[in-house]
């Protein structure tokens, strides 16, 4: 995927913001699309199929919340980037929560937002030919399954959470390196990309997103351990 070919929804309500941002994505190669409220949001991104979505927390008719969550029921795994001017944790974690693979605090910087937009794209891009780490379409261990190819993880008794890109990219790194400590610098470096400028806090966050779909209260045999100071290792079962 070039930046010639990457197409970029805008949903953003502020027209100043909405406007900067298709003049700036236009002009370094890509072909965005706005919108000014959530209310077609969902329709459009199923009709047009953008390659990344720049989603704004708050947006009449829908909020950013309820489209992303709409669009991971739906099994449509497109990467988001959330925009929020509160700047409080507590919005940046709904919003992975919700489905969304990064995010960035208004007011933001040019750079700071084409390099979180070039390393989502390139993301999607390595999983779409096969450069990202090797792992299997279908993962079982004790009473998890993973289907890489279905974005699901699925447990024995029925229950099944969707996951996102990003989790998905950071499972692929873990499972690359299972049973293996990961430096937190090496996971950022792969996951997020070498110009990623963000701290390890979104990490942290998608880390923390991953426990709670895959804990059952009596799985031992698919762990993300906490190597304190250091990273994380994935413990898999034989």
């Amino acid at each position: 995927m070039s930046k010639t070919s990457a197409s970029i929804l805008i949903i953003e309500d502020d027209d100043s913001i909405r406007l900067g941002l298709s003049e700036v994505l236009s002009a370094h190669g890509y072909q965005p699309q706005a919108l000014a409220d959530g209310l077609h949001a969902v329709d459009t991104v199923v009709e047009n199929e953008p390659d990344l979505i720049i989603l704004d927390v708050m947006l009449p008719h829908a909020s950013g919340y309820d489209i992303a969550k709409t669009l991971r029921r739906k099994k449509i795994f497109t990467p988001i980037l959330m925009l929020t001017a509160k700047g409080q944790e507590l919005d940046k974690v709904v919003g992975l929560q919700a489905g969304a693979d990064d995010y960035l605090t208004k007011p933001f910087g040019l750079e700071e937002l084409l390099a979180r937009v070039s390393a989502l794209l390139r993301r999607t891009q390595q999983w779409a030919s096969n450069e990202a780490p090797p792992q299997p379409t279908l993962l079982t261990a004790g009473p998890i399954t993973i289907d890489a190819s279905n974005h699901t993880i699925s447990h024995e008794g029925g229950l099944t959470h969707s996951i996102t890109p990003k989790e998905m990219d950071l499972l692929a790194c873990l499972y690359a390196r299972r049973n293996t400590a990961v430096s937190r610098e090496q996971i950022l470096d792969e996951v997020w990309g070498t110009d990623y400028l963000g701290t390890t806090r979104a990490l942290d966050q998608c880390v923390t997103q991953l426990r709670k779909k895959i804990d059952t209260g009596t799985n031992e045999h698919f762990l993300i351990e906490t190597v304190y100071g250091f990273g994380y290792r994935l413990r898999l079962a034989d």
